[in-house]
């Protein structure tokens, strides 16, 4: 199989996953351009015991997850030479916002629940973003994850009870804020 071929059946996959970890559609991009880079450098070294689409969907995410620790790196950068600066700082200000329909309330609730995911630990993002958003099989996420389909098992669990306390936080978090306000 050629590149070009490889990109054209895994574009799709990689930017979907992208996408999932960082929320951003120039941000994705930007993965999926370092994924084809890594997956085109590396070809020659690709392992046949796994499947081209397990090779490629490894590659994403640690693509992904590097380029989320390299953006927090340089946001507490930023935020550290603000500080540093004696320069006056803006007042900013948080829109207001009309009572939401239905529509709305659902994806301030899909809103929430993806910044549940994020704020678990890595593993557990990992195992509820393969599992219940790509949709793959716990065979496929033990693969692509390098762990057994037990360990998968028990880190879903995990996630899944996690993922409930952190709503649940926030929740209690947004009450006790919102009747303030």
């Amino acid at each position: 199989m050629c590149f070009q071929e490889i990109y054209k059946q895994y574009r799709s996959l990689v930017f979907t996953i992208s996408f999932q970890y960082c929320q951003n559609k120039e941000d994705a991009e930007e993965i999926m351009q370092d994924v084809f880079i890594s997956v085109y450098e590396n070809f020659d070294s690709f392992n046949s015991k796994s499947s081209i689409k397990t090779w490629i969907y490894r590659i994403t995410v640690n693509q992904a997850l590097d380029f989320i620790k390299a953006k927090k790196r340089n946001k507490r950068s930023f935020f550290f030479s603000a500080v540093c600066i004696d320069t006056p700082h803006q007042n900013i200000s948080s829109p207001i916002y009309e009572k939401p329909d239905k529509l709305l309330e659902e994806k301030e609730s899909i809103a929430r629940i993806y910044k549940g995911v994020h704020q678990l630990p890595e593993n557990q993002k990992k195992v509820i973003l393969l599992l219940k958003i790509e949709q793959n099989t716990q065979d496929e996420t033990a693969k692509i994850m390098n762990k057994s389909t037990k360990s998968i098992e028990s880190l879903y669990q995990r996630a899944k009870k996690n993922l409930q306390y952190l709503l649940e936080q926030n929740e209690e978090k947004s009450v006790l804020y919102g009747s303030v306000i």
